[in-house]
């Protein structure tokens, strides 16, 4: 008798019956063929609102802090929220493509370039708001410990902010190298598929002359494994660092040893979800559903869960640790964030990251296009709530009852903030249309293992033998 626990044949990660030749054709068609209306309409709406975005900077510059709403106790307004947001949506980026990478993961190949070009976007994004913040942005140069002419002018090594820019200017610099090294062979592929000088010149140079020889091919692969090698505990360093801007604070509902893994697996969770979303966005405007399959979103979905479920935990061990304390200030800190006047946001972080993805138990639901990216908007937003959470109610009512009040944000920051996603989507969109969105390199690798038409072969040869298998055990019977 046939055995019937053997892993099955796994399903196919590229549709269409695809050549090599098809491969290339397909994702470079999207870098040198005719602008498509949808990419054209989507990213004029996102240049607008960027345009928008920029424009409150430029009259938060003209008239100083005071255009945000930041009082006696919210100082760091809507900010620094944001910042950590952005934050924590580029730190999942790398980390996802480096894993994967490390483990030769196939289904890789769909989601790597979209979560490596996000960290880089996301990053720039996020620097925004602690240069803007200071107000004087020409004086933003006195962050960095650099030798000086005025006194003994340095800035202070203990300070987790300090840590902040040495920690996410290096993981910038690392992930910037790890995106670019991977569309190099890419780059050489549109160089050969170009039809004008000026474009052939241009991707030329961007590919470093890139030939393909196995000299090349060896020492790229070597740079890949190095850079994703370094960038994974970097990941994880970056995170903590940025955690370390509350846990090593004294407010009630911060100095809490859980920051640091609580904020990694909460940027993993939403960093994942910032890809699904991206990923869906690119799918549908570059034409790429042979490419981006089902079983790509079925297996980021599962990350979503677990991840999720994580933080979930977290948010659990944080209130059973404020009441095992017995701290009356660290316990009214958690009663205030679930029921005093922001309570709507204490909620709606509860319902989005912990309750919502328990839809992803159902294998109909993680296979299901619309109601993913529904969630995937929703996590983020979550996790938006989740930074307000801890940073504006754990702050807005201090030890004087007389300084308590209402934050609310003024038009100024709201403009930031939706400007910061308009640059966001900018800069992914304009990637998506000059460079491959999908590493046509990786791709051609996995296609005969993982191509529809290679499996189809696997799954017929699979069967034949259960067959064969059948029949010599019932002639066997006989006999």
């Amino acid at each position: 008798m046939s055995s019937h626990f053997e892993s099955p044949i796994r399903e196919p990660l590229i549709l269409g019956n695809k050549t090599y030749k098809d491969v290339t054709n397909d994702i470079v068609k999207s870098t040198t063929g005719k602008v498509q209306p949808k990419w054209l309409f989507w990213t004029s709406i996102s240049a607008v609102v960027a345009s928008f975005g920029v424009f409150c900077l430029a009259w938060e510059v003209c008239f100083g802090i005071g255009t945000w709403g930041a009082n006696k106790t919210v100082g760091w307004a809507w900010d620094i929220t944001n910042f950590v947001w952005w934050i924590g949506i580029g730190h999942a980026g790398t980390l996802i493509s480096a894993i994967l990478l490390l483990f030769r993961q196939k289904w890789r190949t769909g989601v790597n370039r979209a979560a490596e070009a996000m960290t880089i976007f996301a990053v720039i994004c996020a620097g925004l708001f602690p240069i803007f913040h200071m107000g004087r942005v020409w004086d933003a140069f006195f962050i960095f410990p650099y030798p000086n002419t005025r006194g003994p002018l340095w800035v202070n090594f203990n300070s987790p902010l300090l840590w902040d820019v040495f920690a996410i200017s290096t993981y910038f610099t690392v992930s910037l190298l790890f995106w670019y090294t991977g569309l190099v062979p890419d780059f050489g592929t549109i160089r050969d598929q170009s039809k004008t000088p000026g474009r052939w010149k241009f991707y030329n140079f961007l590919s470093f002359g890139w030939i393909g020889t196995a000299k090349h091919w060896e020492r790229w692969e070597s740079l890949s494994l190095i850079l994703a090698g370094l960038s994974t505990p970097l990941v994880l360093s970056v995170h903590t660092i940025v955690s370390f801007d509350f846990a090593t604070s004294v407010v009630p509902g911060w100095h809490t040893t859980i920051m640091p893994p609580y904020f990694v697996a909460g940027a993993i969770f939403s960093g994942f979800a910032m890809v699904l979303t991206l990923m869906l966005i690119a799918r549908s405007i570059m034409g790429l559903e042979e490419y981006i399959t089902l079983a790509h979103i079925e297996s980021m979905n599962k990350i979503i869960l677990l991840t999720g479920t994580m933080v979930g935990i977290a948010y659990l061990t944080e209130i059973f640790t404020a009441w095992y304390s017995s701290n009356q200030y660290e316990q009214y800190a958690f009663a205030n964030r679930a029921f005093g006047p922001y309570w709507w946001a204490y909620w709606s972080m509860m319902f989005c990251n912990l309750v919502s993805p328990q839809v992803f138990w159902i294998r109909k639901f993680r296979r299901n296009i619309a109601l993913t990216f529904v969630m995937s908007i929703l996590i983020n937003i979550g996790m938006w709530f989740e930074r307000f959470v801890i940073i504006v109610i754990s702050l807005h009512r201090d030890y004087l009852p007389s300084s308590w009040l209402y934050y609310s944000p003024t038009w100024v920051e709201i403009g930031i903030f939706v400007g910061t996603m308009g640059i966001f989507m900018t800069l992914f969109l304009s990637f998506c249309r000059f460079f491959p969105a999908i590493a046509i390199a990786e791709v051609k690798s996995i296609l005969k293992i993982s191509g529809d038409q290679y499996r189809s072969k696997q799954l017929e040869e699979v069967k034949s033998q259960e067959v064969y298998q059948n029949t010599t055990t019932t002639a066997g019977t006989w006999d």
